[in-house]
């Protein structure tokens, strides 16, 4: 991908925490691209590094972490801006005008004694933006995002539904115009009927302000109505990337195809669904060799002494596994979800 293409690039990317039984490696060697205006997707069991990674790409991993390595962000006109190396008062304003990031849970975004038209004058007023203009742009997000711009200008968080707060601070995020936004699990706390209608606003926002999203979460049957490729991370690190085709009808990890076997399916009983047998990794007792080799059907001594590197499997698709050609015998995928697009509207929440 040129630099041409590419909005930001991230380079043997690790994550650190000093802990009482040692170091703990909570995102290893990460290597990935962003396209501009692409949806990338970022998809893995909780605890697997998503959001690390996603904090990564703000230098927003809070202390005591330690973020090393590279992240190199390509703004359309300028020079390359190197995120882990920007001061304090850089990276204030590389966060909400460069790129913004929704956090998991609206409801502890927002201060509760302040009303929601004051969280849009602060972020204006820290950046030094024109507050008139800028409430004129806020109000027009607000309508963008299916809201009553005085309504919810007046409201406190606490008199919002969760689908309507959700909305309010994807609109906040955006007031000061980034080209990406970054969003760590933003449906997981509302309703079926709300998570797609979330899906379907996100297409639109990104369609109407020229957006590259950066989409964080654990449901992958959501993640498939938005992204056009999707990142798999397991034990700290991308195991497998490829468009959102290439992992539904021809996933080469066999961590990607477990995954897409062990995806809730209304059709079939709870009993009949297939687990992935074994436990999560150890972020500090790192064993040797391929993270995966404990759990995969496909394992030998190879995978046990020898930590395998992404391989190109076609032109859009890398992945972590040395036996890549054999994963689909070895992890038969019995229904992957399906990839077509929603066509929820999104509305003004009622009291969703």
């Amino acid at each position: 991908m040129s630099n041409t293409e590419t909005i930001f690039e991230v380079r043997d990317l690790n994550v650190t925490f000093q802990m009482n039984r040692g170091q703990s490696r909570v995102v290893r060697d990460a290597d990935i691209d962003v396209a501009r205006n692409e949806t990338l997707g970022i998809i893995g069991e909780s605890g697997s590094g998503k959001s690390m990674l996603a904090s990564s790409f703000l230098n927003a991993v809070v202390e005591p972490g330690v973020t090393t390595g590279e992240v190199t962000f390509y703004p359309e006109d300028g020079n390359p801006v190197s995120v882990l190396d920007l001061s304090d008062s850089e990276l204030n304003r590389f966060r909400w005008e460069a790129v913004a990031m929704v956090f998991q849970g609206a409801m502890s975004s927002f201060n509760p004694v302040t009303k929601i038209r004051t969280h849009f004058r602060e972020t204006l007023q820290d950046h030094n933006r024109d507050i008139p203009a800028g409430m004129d742009r806020a109000r027009d997000l607000l309508e963008s995002v299916y809201l009553d711009p005085e309504r919810i200008l007046d409201s406190y968080a606490h008199e919002l539904s969760g689908g309507m707060k959700q909305r309010a601070l994807i609109a906040l995020s955006l007031v000061l115009e980034p080209d990406v936004l970054v969003l760590d699990e933003p449906t997981a706390a509302l309703d079926l009927l709300m998570q797609r209608s979330i899906v379907t606003l996100l297409r639109e926002l990104q369609a109407e302000y020229d957006l590259t999203l950066v989409f964080i979460t654990h449901d992958l049957p959501l993640l498939t109505k938005l992204a056009d490729r999707i990142a798999v991370m397991y034990a700290f690190n991308i195991v497998e990337i490829g468009t959102t085709d290439d992992l539904l009808y021809n996933a080469s990890h066999p961590y990607t195809r477990a995954l897409l076997d062990t995806t809730p399916d209304l059709n079939v009983p709870v009993d009949e669904m297939d687990i992935i047998e074994g436990s999560k990794p150890d972020p500090v007792d790192q064993i040797p060799g391929c993270s995966y080799h404990p759990r995969c059907p496909l394992a030998d001594d190879h995978c046990r002494s020898e930590e395998p590197a992404m391989m190109t499997v076609r032109n859009t698709q890398e992945s972590a596994c040395f036996y890549y050609n054999q994963a689909a015998d070895a992890v038969p995928i019995s229904a992957a979800p399906s990839h077509s697009p929603t066509t929820d509207t999104a509305t003004d929440g009622g009291d969703r």
